[in-house]
Parts: C-alpha cells; structure tokens; sequence
C-alpha cells in the first residue's frame, strides 16, 4: 500500500475540487514553490500533503506475522453474491478477497486487514447459521467444500489468517446426534449390551447424555422433546439445544470438528456464546475454554482463539484465566461503551483520558490472568446497531469513532460495512444488510434476509467512498495502514502520558521491544494545543488522521490538533 506520486496528486487535487482545500495567500505561495521546485522536492510536499488528509503514513508496512491481526468480520450471507441467487457466498467472498487485501504492499486500494472472522458457515436451517446441522459441512447456500479449500488458499497467499465461527454452546434440533437422542428417549431400555449407534435405547445411546435432557421443565428454556415426561435445555431457541459440554465423549468428538477445520487450513476460532456454556457458572465456562484452547494450542501454537462473553469486564476478563489468546472487549463496543462514551463526552470519566486509562485497565488485568493475554477490542458485530446511527450519521464523529477503536491493543475487529458507514438497527436482519458495493451496478448485490426491514445508509456506496479521498471508507483504510507501519499501536505496553493534562486528549505511549511510539487523540469537535517535551520520547509526526483537510501540525513542543485528530510521535 505504498502511495505512489501520481494517485498522491491526484487525491490531493480532487480534494480541493470538492471545496476541501481554500487558497488562500500561503497557499497559493506553497503552489508557487512547487512549480518550481524539483521532482524529489515535489513528492516529498505531496506525500505530506496526502499524509495529512489520509492518515498515510511515510513509513513502510511492518506487518508480523504473529497472532496480534486486524480482522474483518464477514457475514456471507449478506457479503458478494457469485451467482445471482441473491444470497452471498464463498467464491464470493473469493472474488472480493483484494478488496480486503490483495497481498501487495505496492497497491493502495485493498482496505490492509489481515485476518478475517467467517460467521458460520456449516449447514443449517437459518439465514444466520447459528444452528449447525452438521460441523463437517458447508451450507449449500454459501458453496461447496471445493470453494472453501480455494478461499484458504487465496488467503494464505495474502497472508490473511481465516478464522471460523463455532457455535458449541449448541447445534441445530436437526443435527443428527439430537435426531439420534429423541429416537432413544422412547426407549428405556433394549436389552442388548452391543447395539448399533441407529435405534438405540436411552441407556446405550450416547447421545442422550450430549444434551441437558430432564423430566422436570425446570425453566422456560426448557422444550417438550416429543416423547412423554422429556425435556430439554434450549437457552437461546427451542430449535438451538443446549449441549452437555461436560460430556467426555461429546468432548472427543468436538475436538474430531475442531481437527477437521484446522486441518483444511483456519488458522482458529471464534467461539460464540462462551459466557452461556452454563449459564452463570464462570468458572464452569472458564473450565470448558480452557479444554477447548488447550487442544486447539495443541496442534499450533499459531492457533488463535477468541471468545465472545457478553458480559461486564469484571465477569469476561476471567475467561483469560482459560489460556485462551482473547475476549471480545465489550465494554468499549456498542451504543453504550467505552468509545461512544468518551465521544458524547457525558462524564468526566468519558474523556480521552478516562479512554487512556480503560485500556491501561484492560492490559493490567487480563494480563495478570494470562500473561500472553491479547485485547480484542471491536465497536460493533453482527448482533448491534450499526455505528453510524449512534451519531445521527455526523461523518466526522462515525470516522472518529473506528480510529478509537483500530489505535487500541490487541486483534482490532471491524464488522463488514462499518468502514463505508452502513445503518441498521432493531431487528438483528437489519443489522446484518446486503454490502452496497455500488448504487449503479448490482453485480454481485445480495437481497440480504427475507425478514429484513428497508435499511437505507447516509452514506455512499463503496464504489463512490473509493472515489472520494474523504470519504468514511479511506479513513478506516488510513486507519489500518497506521496499525500496519506501527507494531507498537496492537502490540506495546501503554502507559498514559501524564505532561498532558487536558482530559480531552487521549495521550499515551506505547513500548513494544525497542520501539515506541506517543499516540495523541482529539476527542472533541474543537482544536486543542498541546505542549509535550521531548524528552518524552518523540522528534516529529510520523502518522496522522484527520476528518477534514485541516492537518496537525508541530511547532517545537507545540502540537496542534484539529477536532478529532490522531498524531503518532516518534
């Protein structure tokens, strides 16, 4: 993604097309420079001046490949359809894999993720997949295992680490091993000591103990099973039963889908409703993780897993105690958390100084529970509102917003559509809209699901965003290019930088091995001057973002940053 000096001018000059740059006296002097200054000289002032609009850095890509990633979460359903059934699907996905990342540091039109969250992708009976039928397959909606093969392979060509979603905490009603337990339920018992695995009596049939069966409806999570005085656990949906995870033959055979994934080529798993195992019992949870990491990490180390634990800090922190790489970081997603906080400025403790703060508390306590603990911090997925009606559609503030969360620790998560500012909000069908590749060409446009309310965006389609240097969508870019040059921002220890005292900045410096860097934040909607020693550790700005053309700038000790900006200093 290196910038190359004829897309740099061109940029730079379409922003001022549109109204974003004024000429004013200074201005129309600095012209006068470049006219007559060498081509050296040339690109150096346009690199500056695309560096200051976008957030490029000068610096080049240091992408390790290691476990610390920047994912995108992608649900195919809604993603690229490859033949026009309306319903988006892995070759799909494949098609559009250089939009994600075309693997060459030499282009700048791939968005520089490098990893990629799959929402399941196994057959079901639903639109969102949840409710696995089979763990060995691939729903016919989204391919065959053929083209799951091909994705992989065209990931690992990129280097893009593909994760895959697990829903253990149930299956479908219709799996086969449910089917195989209501069969046997009618039977008590056979009379044979040696049966086939068809037909079996409940007391033979080890699938009646994969499932919390019961002849008392303890709660109403539990369902009739067809059989007279049975019933069964279904936390979330009658026809998503509850399985027994402490079964050690259910465990044997989950570990057999676990080998089965990691040897076609994932590189680990997002493991859904982890905090509801057993429900309210976290160190029952804790304990089904921790045999669930160790027989992952014991295949490759490389293996990554993270867990999603809806639930307060203090309650999902402890599942590091598993071993496990990561949790979903829920306190700073969502309408409600940490970063739509701190921009609303509602509290004292919402400020770019309480924000430096929370995440100097996430590193400190998940990693006195795990030491090789990695953050994972994300603002929305699949079953929130989207980000940008938590701002009534205000561009700068939606922008802001996914910078608080790519310059956070950790394996950054971008749920797909976020980076164009796509809406969707009540029902979960909204929040999980076709991706509006284009407003003129349909190609590839999926329907989204049947019970989809109209979803209409403020914001333009991808084709038009790439167009436009401003846009919502070259923001994010800018903003996981930054992730990329700078190992530091995933992976460094934070420590806030206390020279600055005014809250509204979010001041910290990050330390990863000999390397550092100061990352500054804006917070508000005003400019803000900063004066910070150098001694600190910094010489000049070495990568920035801004939401309009005005750039920060550093005068001796002295920065000055435009609303809503972010500086690194090195």
């Amino acid at each position: 993604m290196k910038k190359k000096l004829i897309s740099i001018l061109f940029c730079v000059s379409l922003i001022c097309s549109m109204g974003g740059c004024q000429k004013t006296p200074s201005s129309l002097q600095e012209e006068n420079t470049i006219e007559e200054a060498g081509e050296e000289e040339i690109e150096e002032k346009a690199t500056k001046e695309y560096s200051s609009l976008f957030g490029a850095s000068n610096e080049p890509l240091h992408v390790i490949d290691d476990n610390y990633r920047t994912y995108y979460e992608v649900f195919l359903y809604s993603f690229y359809d490859s033949d026009g059934d309306g319903i988006g699907d892995l070759k799909g996905l494949t098609q559009k894999l250089d939009y994600i990342n075309d693997g060459d540091d030499s282009t700048d039109t791939d968005m520089g993720f490098n990893g990629i969250w799959l929402m399941p992708i196994m057959k079901s009976t639903t639109y969102h997949k949840y409710d696995v039928v089979d763990y060995y397959s691939i729903d016919e909606e989204y391919g065959t295992m053929e083209d799951f093969k091909e994705l992989i392979a065209q990931c690992d060509k990129r280097g893009i680490k593909v994760i895959v979603d697990m829903p253990f905490n149930h299956t479908s009603s219709q799996h086969e091993w449910f089917q195989s337990a209501l069969n046997s339920l009618q039977t008590e018992n056979c009379g044979q000591e040696e049966c086939n695995v068809e037909g079996l009596c409940k007391k033979h049939n080890k699938y009646c103990n994969y499932y919390n069966f019961t002849q008392e409806k303890n709660s109403d999570i539990y369902y009739e099973t067809g059989t007279e005085g049975w019933y069964y656990e279904g936390g979330f949906w009658a026809q998503m039963p509850d399985l027994n995870l402490e079964n050690e033959e259910l465990r044997k055979d989950l570990e057999d889908v676990m080998q089965f994934w990691l040897d076609l080529g994932v590189g680990g798993f997002r493991l859904d409703a982890v905090g509801e195992y057993y429900s309210g019992a976290t160190l029952k949870n804790v304990e089904v993780l921790r045999w669930i990491t160790d027989y992952v990490k014991g295949q490759s180390a490389d293996n990554y897993i993270v867990s999603e634990v809806w639930q307060g800090f203090d309650s999902y922190s402890k599942y590091y105690d598993s071993g496990a790489d990561s949790a979903f970081d829920f306190a700073f997603a969502g309408p409600d958390g940490k970063i739509s906080k701190v921009i609303r400025q509602g509290t004292a403790k919402n400020t770019g100084r309480g924000y430096v703060d929370a995440m100097v508390a996430v590193q400190s306590t998940i990693k006195g529970y795990n030491e090789n603990a990695i953050d994972a911090p994300f603002y929305t997925n699949h079953d929130m509102a989207r980000s940008a009606g938590y701002y009534q559609n205000n561009l700068d503030q939606t922008k802001f917003a996914q910078a608080m969360n790519l310059m956070m620790n950790g394996c950054a998560f971008v749920y797909y559509g976020e980076e164009i500012g796509m809406s969707g909000s009540g029902k979960d069908e909204n929040k999980r809209a076709p991706f509006i590749w284009s407003s003129t060409d349909t190609t590839g446009m999926t329907t989204g699901p049947a019970d989809m309310e109209e979803v209409v965006s403020a914001f333009p389609s991808m084709e038009e965003q790439q167009e436009d240097p401003a846009s919502m969508l070259n923001y994010v870019k800018a903003a996981v290019r930054l992730r990329n040059v700078f190992p530091e921002i995933a992976r460094g220890q934070i420590e806030a930088v206390e020279e600055v005292t005014d809250t509204a900045i979010a001041a910290m410096k990050k330390t990863y091995e000999e390397d550092s860097c100061i990352i500054l934040m804006n917070t508000t909607q005003e400019e803000k001057q900063v004066t910070l020693s150098k001694s600190v550790g910094y010489e000049s700005i070495v990568g920035e973002l801004t939401v309009s053309s005005v750039e920060p700038t550093l005068d001796g000790e002295t920065i000055t940053l435009p609303p809503y900006a972010v500086v690194i200093l090195k």
